[in-house]
């Protein structure tokens, strides 16, 4: 009895080929599985809030990164650039932070970033800022009630002299708390420079 053929089991299957999907660099979705901005995943704001973010802050700031400015000096661009953005006078910041950036040679885009990232405080905060003056100091509050405009107004000497108590006082309050803000905002967005370096290298070297 000879040896009869193999018996051939059920033809194979054809192999299934794994399909990859091209998806674009910058696709929301994939963008907010991969946590591509931890400075903003953390807050809920609208997706066109989160875009413009991406777009005007992270991925200059990591352009930056990419491009030699250590996370130290780019944190404290970014510190100076914002406690300046909202010091309590008209007029004056976007000098302000070209003249300190320049003397401490600081990148000035990331100062200017710095700068309009905060420019809603600068208006919440301008009233504030007086107030603590006013209080500090202990000099005239501010007129709050129409006689009380009506009175200045009639009196211009009085008021240019107020205004100017008010705004240098008020730069005092200012400038002592940006000693103390400054160096502890830097350390901070130092480590949030890192953390975003490391995470998002890919995005970086887009």
């Amino acid at each position: 009895m000879g040896i009869g053929r193999p018996i051939l089991g059920p033809a194979a299957a054809p192999s299934t080929r794994l399909r990859t999907r091209t998806v674009p660099l910058y696709d929301p979705t994939v963008l907010r599985r991969q946590r591509i901005s931890p400075l903003v995943s953390l807050v809920l704001l609208p997706e066109p809030v989160r875009e413009f973010l991406r777009c005007k802050v992270l991925r200059p700031l990591l352009r930056l990164l990419r491009g030699g400015v250590t996370p130290r000096r780019l944190a404290w661009s970014l510190a100076v650039g914002m406690i300046v953005g909202i010091n309590p006078s008209v007029g004056v910041t976007t000098l302000l932070v070209v003249l300190l950036a320049w003397t401490f040679k600081l990148s000035q885009t990331a100062s200017q970033i710095g700068t309009h990232l905060v420019a809603p405080l600068h208006l919440l905060l301008f009233v504030p800022f007086i107030e603590l003056g006013v209080h500090l100091f202990h000099t005239r509050q501010l007129p709050m009630s129409k006689t009380q405009l009506e009175h200045l107004s009639h009196h211009p000497l009085r008021l240019f002299h107020s205004i100017w108590q008010w705004e240098w006082h008020a730069i005092i309050v200012w400038g002592i708390a940006a000693v103390i803000l400054l160096p502890i905002l830097a350390h901070f967005l130092r480590r949030s420079l890192v953390l975003l370096l490391r995470r998002h290298a890919a995005l970086a070297r887009s």
